[in-house]
Order: structure tokens, then sequence, then C-alpha cells
């Protein structure tokens, strides 16, 4: 028999993974990685601009920037859907084991 600890945990584990994939668009947007490029005067405009200077005028392919422009413009690949899902599985599963916790 599954107890109710077990259950809570699957439950926060799985809102936590959702949760994850409904706001990581959201969050690549706010930050200036959308559909139609790099929002000018955005955190991603100021990134790109850092890691231009970094790498002698270009923004290297496969770096942070490049992968996150590619994610905002063009959506999650489902590896990286997976990898946020697992991210936001074990947040939800430490929520629910630190919420609990009464110390020593």
């Amino acid at each position: 028999m599954i107890g109710g600890d077990t259950v809570g945990v699957v439950i926060k584990a799985s809102i936590g993974a959702v949760g994850a994939l409904v706001m990581a668009p959201a969050a690549l947007s706010a930050i200036g990685f959308g559909s139609a490029g790099i929002a000018a005067g955005s955190t991603a405009a100021g990134m790109m601009s850092g890691a231009a200077v970094a790498n002698g005028g270009g923004v290297a392919a496969g770096s942070l920037v490049a992968v996150l422009q590619s994610a905002g413009a063009a959506g999650l690949s489902l590896g990286a859907k997976a990898a946020v899902a697992v991210v936001g599985g074990a947040v939800g599963s430490a929520w629910t084991v630190l919420s609990s916790w009464r110390g020593p």
C-alpha cells in the first residue's frame, strides 16, 4: 500500500514538472528571448552583448545565449522539455520534503 507521504511527493513532483514546462517559454520571453529574436534593451540583449564582446564580436554557436535564443524562437526541443520537467519534478519533490521537515 502506498502511504500518504509518497502520494504527496508524487503530486508535488508532478506539479513541479508541469509547472516548469508551462513556465519555461514564458520565462524565456520575459527575459527577452522571443520568437522575433532578442528584444532590444532586455536581459537577453545584455547577455548577447557580453557574449559577443567575450568572443571577439560574435556569439558562439552552442553558447548559452545561442541555445536560449533558439529555444525562444523555435520552442523547447523534446530533450530540453525532458530536462525542464526533471528539474521541475526535483524541485517539487524537494518542496515536499523540506516543507514537512521538522529539524533535528
